[in-house]
């Protein structure tokens, strides 16, 4: 019996077509194997200048991304030197500037929304804080900020509640110190004395802050805050 290899041809049959006509196989065979040899390549070739392409295209936007960032980030602290030097006119307009540069830039609503309610315009402020806040939930300075603007208008439950709000997120002094600021109004001693231990605990400068704080006062002569302050 004839033997079939994986092509399924007899060999017996092979070996009976002319020399001519094996020749003409065997060139057909060629010019097909060189062929696809060919296609593959450019097919190979053109994957690689159309990913290369795509991976410089790629680069190219994030460079560009990352100087947009840079150039806020870098506008956002000037907004902040402004407001820590109590110029809230200027720490308004320089947010607003950012913000009309990127309307998703969740820092520049929070200083500018501080600034206002520093300015007496707590509506606008509040307004701003909570955008911030819309844009990015856990923006502890947000938080912060939110509460102290609650703080400075008197509405002390709300602050507590916010200061509490942004520790859960970050252990931040001015949180803890704000609490106990507002119970030594209430003339609450205990409350006062164990978040101002906690502030002092992070950051002993608190002492001579807290020796001169008006806030204070209703428990300045209490034997349990002088033994923090001391």
């Amino acid at each position: 019996m004839a033997f079939k290899n994986r092509r399924g041809i007899s060999t017996k049959l092979f070996g009976k077509i002319p020399l001519k006509i094996k020749i003409v196989i065997f060139c057909i065979l060629c010019i097909f194997a060189v062929t696809l040899i060919v296609k593959t390549s450019y097919l190979n070739n053109k994957y690689k200048t159309a990913s290369g392409n795509s991976h410089g295209s790629t680069a190219k936007s994030t460079v560009i991304k990352n100087n947009r960032s840079d150039k806020l980030e870098s506008e956002y602290k000037i907004a902040q030197n402004f407001f820590s030097n109590k110029e809230y006119s200027k720490t308004i307009d320089k947010a607003n500037e950012i913000i009309s540069q990127d309307d998703k830039y969740y820092k520049a609503y929070n200083i500018k929304g501080i600034a206002l309610c520093y300015s007496s315009n707590y509506e606008e402020g509040m307004k701003n804080i909570d955008e911030a806040l819309k844009l990015n939930p856990d923006f502890g300075y947000a938080r912060f900020n939110k509460a102290l603007a609650y703080e400075l208008y008197g509405k002390y439950d709300e602050a507590l509640y916010w200061y509490d709000k942004d520790l859960e997120i970050e252990k931040y002094v001015w949180s803890y110190y704000g609490k106990a600021s507002i119970y030594g109004r209430r003339e609450d001693v205990s409350n006062t004395v164990k978040f101002l231990k906690m502030a002092v605990d992070i950051s002993p400068d608190i002492k001579s802050i807290a020796r001169d704080e008006k806030d204070f006062d209703p428990v300045k002569n209490s034997r349990e805050f002088q033994e923090v302050i001391k």
